[in-house]
């Protein structure tokens, strides 16, 4: 990695010194998480909680993580949250665990029991198809669990980005903002949902940016619904989902409420298998968006202002270790993304 022209050596060390113990705590969230389901494989509860229950379990276990990244965030002035708000969210977190543990495990645990030697194929249509539901779903039933969604009240910026939309040949009913500022001082945007429930985000701390830098992020959102970035993930999520029920038949042919560990952990070993690849299509989408922001603004200074400002307000990581960006980064550098225009 390289082109860290406009970055000064004060502005990467301190990206350093704020990251590093993060990417410690990353580690050791996975090595809790790894152990912990692995102690649980010994654990055998009724059908009907063990889901849940497991679940909850090895979420637990990672909550002295999670408090210690609130705290290192609210020591760098990023977290807006109080320690009960903060609390609130990972009790709304563990419900949701839950629940999707149990939607995912209980009917393959009946399936297993009414076909015990037809059950993979039923439960590989039946694991795509919640993947589908949850990408279709996740804007109009999960999102607003954290967060409260407006339409853009300011007109004058409004009206510029539908006209961005309409250069783009996405035009849009209207554009959300959603209320980040009530955990974080960060900033960002993101389309979501597929079909009726998509949708394009903005961050309200991204509204205090110039509007031309505003055009840009918009811009580049709608590159990733115009390259169908977000279909052709979903479909892999749901080809990913058919592919673990195969290679969790290879390992237990008859799977039972006693194996909900080892399940878990198995889809975390796989997924962090995987992740690799997956981080790399990633960056390649977001290099597509960024150049497809390009094309409909062709406002190269606006691209360079805003990349600058989110790396110094996110405090993005402009040096990361190269083992972890190959590993898990899904977005180019700033200093990448600033050199790809050149």
């Amino acid at each position: 990695m390289s082109g860290f022209t406009g970055f000064s050596d004060h502005q990467i060390e301190q990206a350093r010194r704020y990251h590093r113990p993060r990417y410690v705590a990353l580690v050791l969230d996975l090595a809790v998480s790894i152990a912990v389901l692995g102690a649980l494989t010994q654990v055998s509860l009724p059908l009907a909680v063990a889901p849940a229950a497991i679940a909850t379990i090895a979420a637990l276990a990672g909550l002295p993580i999670a408090w210690w990244r609130y705290r290192h965030d609210l020591a760098w002035g990023f977290a807006r949250q109080s320690p009960r708000t903060w609390a609130l969210d990972q009790l709304k977190s563990l419900a949701i665990g839950a629940v999707l543990a149990s939607l995912a495990l209980v009917p393959l645990f009946l399936l297993v029991r009414a076909f015990p030697h037809g059950w993979p194929w039923p439960a590989a249509a039946g694991a795509a198809l919640l993947v589908f539901l949850l990408g279709f779903l996740a804007p109009i039933v999960l999102e607003p669990i954290f967060n409260r969604f407006a339409p853009l009240e300011d007109t004058e910026l409004s009206a510029r980005l539908h006209a961005v939309a309409e250069r783009a040949g996405v035009p849009v009913r209207e554009i959300l903002v959603v209320d980040a500022s009530r955990r974080t001082t960060k900033t960002n945007a993101y389309v979501s949902g597929i079909g009726k429930t998509r949708r394009v985000v903005l961050w309200d701390t991204l509204l205090a940016t110039p509007a031309d830098q505003v055009a840009v992020v918009l811009a580049h959102e709608l590159g990733h619904r115009v390259r169908r970035h977000v279909a052709v993930l979903t479909l892999l999520g749901m080809a990913g989902a058919a592919g673990f029920v195969v290679a969790l038949r290879l390992l237990r042919p008859q799977p039972a409420p006693r194996d909900t560990a080892f399940i878990l952990l198995l889809a975390l070993v796989l997924e962090l298998a995987t992740l690799p690849l997956a981080s790399a299509l990633a960056r390649h989408f977001e290099r597509v968006a960024d150049r497809f922001s390009l094309a409909v603004t062709g406002d190269r200074s606006a691209y360079r202002a805003l990349h600058y400002e989110l790396a110094r307000a996110n405090l993005s990581d402009l040096r990361p270790p190269k083992w972890l960006y190959y590993w898990m980064f899904t977005h180019p550098t700033p200093p990448e993304r600033l050199a790809d225009i050149r």
